[in-house]
């Protein structure tokens, strides 16, 4: 049986190659900081933020995050253009909460994204928590635009996770907001850490093996990051080794089904503020290690459903 992956030279759906197959070739993503802040943030949830998550609510690498999203999108297009020519691109709200606002601002945000040069679709990063019923009309009408992802940060499946990280949110948000987005012609990307307090390897495999069975389009994998003035950082939390975190993954992968679009397999912390783990800096020998792990147990995305 042909796998959605057969030709990338992967054992797993790498992002790229369904970009390629589904655009005709290199389509890049464009971070965006649309301004948002978050409801564990502003107090209507809670305060303090999710554990791990910086100042700058998982945008750090944004270029200019305070220009207008013109200006945004032009200096990131500039760096990238000296590496490589991508043939469109996808906005993409990164930090914080890309749901949470006004849906009037909403809109506005959205349609200025979508009205960015080359723009081929639209993603959008939010929290399971922040996908009502007026959310999701307005996702409506923007999916029948443009191809839309919607990135739900779950993280995890255990709400006692949930809670020792304070991500004000339960599996049973996710779950409500899974089935209101399924309503509407989206895809759906999951992203999910690794090595979070308390968490054995096997509850990581449990989360990615229970998203995988729940119809997503898309998970994000990475390890948990010890980021400099984060609450994370003021205990004595040990992160996964190298050796940890690529044993994980590959069970992971194993257990998601094979048409799920692996859109990260690893993870960027600012420099100056990453205090751990150090050997997440170097993401070409850590996607290495996966592809060899795979390779030394002869295994493919999906072989141990």
């Amino acid at each position: 049986m042909a796998l959605p992956f057969d030709g990338s030279g992967k054992r797993f759906y790498p992002y790229f190659w369904y970009l390629k197959t589904k655009y005709g070739g290199r389509v890049a993503k464009v971070p965006l900081d649309g301004g948002f802040t978050c409801p564990n943030r502003d107090g209507a949830k809670g305060v303090g933020g999710c554990c791990y998550c910086s100042a700058a609510g998982s945008g750090d690498f944004i270029a200019q995050p305070q220009a207008p999203l013109r200006a945004q999108f032009d200096r990131y297009r500039t760096q990238m253009l000296q590496k490589w020519q991508p043939i469109g691109y996808i906005p993409y709200f990164q930090s914080f909460t890309g749901t949470y606002a006004p849906v009037s601002r909403l809109r506005a945000l959205y349609s200025e994204a979508l009205a960015l040069p080359g723009a081929v679709g639209l993603s959008i990063a939010t929290r399971p928590d922040c996908v009502g019923e007026e959310v999701c009309a307005l996702l409506a009408q923007v999916a029948q635009q443009t191809d839309l992802t919607v990135e739900l940060g779950v993280q995890t499946v255990f709400d006692d996770t949930a809670a020792r990280c304070n991500l004000c949110h339960t599996f049973a948000d996710f779950a409500q907001a899974l089935e209101r987005l399924r309503r509407i012609p989206v895809s759906v990307c999951v992203h999910l850490i690794d090595g979070l307090p308390g968490e054995t390897p096997e509850q990581m495999v449990q989360s990615a093996r229970l998203v995988g069975s729940m119809g997503v389009d898309a998970v994000k994998l990475h390890a948990l990051h010890l980021l400099r003035g984060t609450p994370l950082a003021r205990t004595d939390h040990v992160c996964l080794t190298m050796e940890q975190y690529v044993s994980v993954v590959c069970d992971q992968l194993e257990v998601l089904p094979p048409q799920v679009v692996i859109q990260r397999l690893t993870g960027d912390g600012k420099g100056e503020d990453l205090l751990a783990p150090d050997w997440s800096r170097n993401k070409r020998a850590v996607l290495a290690a996966i592809d060899r792990e795979l390779r030394r147990r002869g295994s493919v995305q999906g072989c141990r459903l």
